[in-house]
């Protein structure tokens, strides 16, 4: 298909020195005289490009045979053909949507660069929204459980405004997915959705790359560089860990808030921007505020519309759903065949604690996929049970709850021991919120020394 034409032309001669033209440039090349051929036509066969001419004598001229083509879900190139061209035709033409417009007498040379530059351009309109696919796939929001579908809800009601989003939740739950999601469905979504992690930026650099700065600014600012917010201009903006933000930025990052205008590093002139602000956090901003290492005046400004995102064990449902979204991606991306994952299997995982929440989940999926040849999976194929548990004890209880909570125990006590009892470091180093790390300790019955 990709250099198939179809002529359209009552005018035999037309016809002929077209098809012959376009063949001599490589382009396989079927002819028909009239619009209703040429709608038969389409019906079994595929072309890159149609050259469609607006008078077609007898029967359907060429707009009618134009928009019946669209009606009928034809996404061809067409390009129009006219010897009475005139700008009502033309604009008629595009509006029902038509490549290009050429008049008679046909300048081959222009006709083929207008051919070669229709397919051109429907080919790059399909893998832009193939891509686009590919995205929505990668930040697709799974789930059917209540708590999925209110959050759904809350993002479809929340993200036609232009009001900032705290997003908070334990590391894992998909908090970059929520904040797409709000960009995806606002009004904003055409612009650009542009994403720091004030954690994983070293402190002296976290100006630099949220305001930019000129060349000179510092030691190694050889030329001058946009910072997010000046790229994201018009756009979204997500800021996630912001509790990790040092006092200086946060205050800086308070004036942004208010003005809508910063001063990039080393620059006493002012850029403005339009942007809209989503930050998220896995820690409890209000015991950052309280211990004074988050400022409170800051957290109001971004806490303006709050949304809490469940852990992956508050909407256990979802795993089924998860677990075959996943399965299926990671069999495409590796040219795997997808496993089948049996009822025994799925249960075993909704009976796991997930305290990496669903991105724990998605990396056991990938290395189910990747690693196992075989085809069906039992809860032996799951490597969160697989080798963490002694073989020996795993009989030793009389069910998997016992023995899935035996494996938390053990690992918690462990994780514990290796940051010499400090809950918050242990919280922090396994990705969760303390209190939930507290929750957990109590729980199992596990003393604290």
């Amino acid at each position: 298909m990709s250099n198939s034409v179809l002529i359209v032309d009552d005018e035999r001669g037309i016809r002929e020195t077209l098809c012959g033209v376009l063949e001599d440039e490589g382009f396989k090349v079927e002819t028909v005289q009239s619009g209703e051929e040429c709608l038969k036509t389409v019906e079994s066969n595929s072309y890159a490009c149609i050259l469609l001419d607006i008078w077609l004598g007898e029967g359907i001229d060429g707009l009618e045979t134009l928009k019946r083509l669209r009606e009928n879900g034809n996404d061809s190139a067409v390009v129009m053909i006219s010897g009475h061209g005139n700008i009502e035709t033309a604009v008629r033409s595009t509006k029902l949507g038509a490549f290009d417009f050429i008049e008679k007498p046909l300048s081959l040379e222009k006709t083929i660069l207008t051919v070669r530059n229709a397919i051109r351009i429907k080919e790059l309109e399909k893998a832009n929204a193939q891509l686009a696919e590919t995205l929505n796939q990668e930040y697709a929001m799974i789930g059917d459980s209540v708590a999925m579908r209110s959050l759904r809800k809350q993002i479809s009601i929340v993200a036609p405004t232009d009001g900032r989003v705290l997003i908070s939740g334990e590391s894992g739950t998909g908090k970059e997915l929520v904040a797409r999601a709000i960009h995806n469905q606002s009004k904003r979504k055409n612009a650009t959705f542009v994403e720091i992690n004030s954690a994983a930026i070293p402190e002296e650099l976290v100006e630099s790359e949220l305001f930019g700065h000129i060349k000179g600014a510092f030691s190694g600012a050889v030329q001058a560089k946009k910072g997010k917010f000046e790229i994201a201009d018009g756009g979204t903006l997500f800021l996630d860990e912001i509790g990790d933000m040092s006092p200086r930025v946060q205050a800086k990052m308070l004036r942004v808030l208010e003005e809508q205008r910063f001063e990039p590093v080393g620059s006493n002139n002012a850029v403005s921007v339009d942007v809209r602000v989503i930050s998220a956090t896995n820690k409890r901003l209000e015991d950052l505020i309280e211990n004074g290492e988050f400022r409170h005046d800051l957290f109001y400004r971004l806490n303006v519309i709050p949304f809490q995102i469940p852990p992956l064990r508050e909407r256990l449902e979802d795993i089924p759903l998860l677990v075959e979204h996943f399965n299926r991606k990671f069999s495409i991306d590796y040219g795997k065949h997808p496993k089948d994952f049996s009822q025994s299997v799925i249960e075993a995982m909704q009976n796991y604690a997930w305290l990496g929440n669903v991105r724990e989940l998605k990396n056991t999926v990938e290395r189910i996929v990747i690693m196992n040849s075989k085809t069906e999976i039992t809860t032996k194929d799951l490597p969160i049970f697989s080798n963490e548990i002694p073989p020996s004890s795993s009989y030793r209880f009389p069910s998997f709850k016992e023995a899935t909570e035996a494996y938390q125990r053990e690992f918690i006590q462990r994780k514990l021991e290796e940051n010499e009892w400090n809950i918050s470091k242990t919280a922090e180093n396994l990705g969760i919120d303390r209190s939930h790390l507290h929750r957990r300790i109590k729980n199992l019955g596990i003393e604290v020394k």
